[in-house]
């Protein structure tokens, strides 16, 4: 099992803008390639870490699983969509994806 997790700072001022925007996403595209809200984590910085700061975490079975996802999310016009709505409230160059291993011990 796998964490991949979508890193995002926004602007100033844009927490609840990023926020409805990326709830719509959710609805019309995360859910739709596999990646719903009952496996997604959604956390902020508040301490030690920049208060602008999104985490958006979500468990995934395998790479293969999680490549399909990205796959289908780029064919689909309201994923590129929300790229084109972040623009404005994001801070340009700040977004990346890291997938973390679950050990079990």
């Amino acid at each position: 099992m796998l964490i991949a997790r979508w890193n995002i700072d926004v602007r100033f001022g844009q927490k609840n803008n990023f926020t409805s925007a990326y709830k719509k996403w959710s609805e019309e595209v995360g859910n739709k390639v596999g990646l719903s809200q009952d496996k997604l984590r959604v956390t902020t910085g508040s301490i030690g870490v920049n208060e602008s700061r999104f985490e958006c975490e979500y468990t995934v079975e395998s790479l293969e699983q999680l490549q399909k996802m990205w796959e289908d999310m780029s064919t689909m016009e309201a994923h590129q969509q929300f790229g084109k709505d972040l623009e404005p409230i994001i801070v340009s160059g700040s977004n990346r994806w890291e997938v973390f291993r679950v050990v079990d011990f």
